[in-house]
């Protein structure tokens, strides 16, 4: 392998490659808030971005919503997806708080990227620090294992059918963002899709998060832009390489 070869190695994937995008929530609104602003963004590009949705949301009860919060945040998450351009919706409904079984949701994330042909997911990153939501971690953790297996012919087992070329992982809630982008543009949108979050975002709440997310994005941009970040890496990167954590 020549050197530039090998250089290439360490190099975050492009997101402007990306043709087709399954970002993965553990909860109904954690893709607004982790990269509604991308989201937005990877849409008006023509990148068909479709949604996962790994529990039910049933444990996310503030108090200000009445009737069945299932179905009142499965609502909500179409709606703020909508907004942003979202195509597809899937929904695996396991218990909001009790993600447990990394192989196993890794199995039914590899399922869904195999049956709907992505080059491309996103999830939280379940490597920061002081993440201390399992749920997070697990969903993280399984959409991870499902990128370094999907590819293999016979996983999940008994499920082989066309071969899939998943060329990045995108992960959002990231401490180390190595791709960035202007999304001064989407972010009244990323905060209008927020907000239709109405069973968990008070206004009150809503407005921290509004000046947060525009505070952390100029951060990222160091001007008055507001960028929004993720940690990009291939599915090589996730196996076996020491080096992602610097990539």
């Amino acid at each position: 392998m020549s050197q530039e070869a090998l250089l290439s190695l360490f190099q975050p994937p492009k997101i402007d490659e990306i043709k087709k995008i399954l970002c993965i929530q553990p909860h109904p609104d954690d893709n607004e808030i982790g990269m509604g602003g991308i989201i937005s963004y990877l849409t008006s590009k023509g990148v068909q971005v479709d949604y996962l949705t790994v529990t039910d949301g049933s444990l996310g009860d503030i108090g200000i919503i009445e009737g069945d919060l299932k179905e009142i945040r499965r609502n909500e998450a179409i709606n703020a997806g909508k907004l942003l351009g979202v195509k597809e919706f899937f929904f695996l409904e396991h218990l909001d708080g009790e993600l447990n079984d990394v192989p196993s949701l890794a199995r039914e994330i590899a399922t869904i990227i195999r049956q709907n042909n992505y080059d491309s997911i996103a999830a939280p990153d379940p490597f920061n620090s002081y993440e201390a939501h399992y749920d997070h971690i697990v969903t993280g953790r399984a959409a991870a294992q499902a990128a370094i297996s999907v590819n293999l012919k016979e996983y999940p087992r008994g499920t082989a059918t066309k071969s899939v070329n998943l060329s990045s992982v995108l992960f959002y809630f990231t401490q180390r963002p190595n791709s960035l982008i202007d999304i001064t543009n989407h972010f009244e949108k990323k905060m209008a899709a927020t907000a239709l979050h109405k069973s968990q975002i008070t206004p009150e709440l809503l407005n921290l998060y509004t000046s947060y997310f525009a505070y952390r994005g100029m951060q990222l941009s160091g001007s008055d832009k507001i960028f929004e970040g993720v940690k990009a890496l291939l599915p090589l990167h996730l196996h076996c390489i020491p080096e992602a954590i610097n990539i």
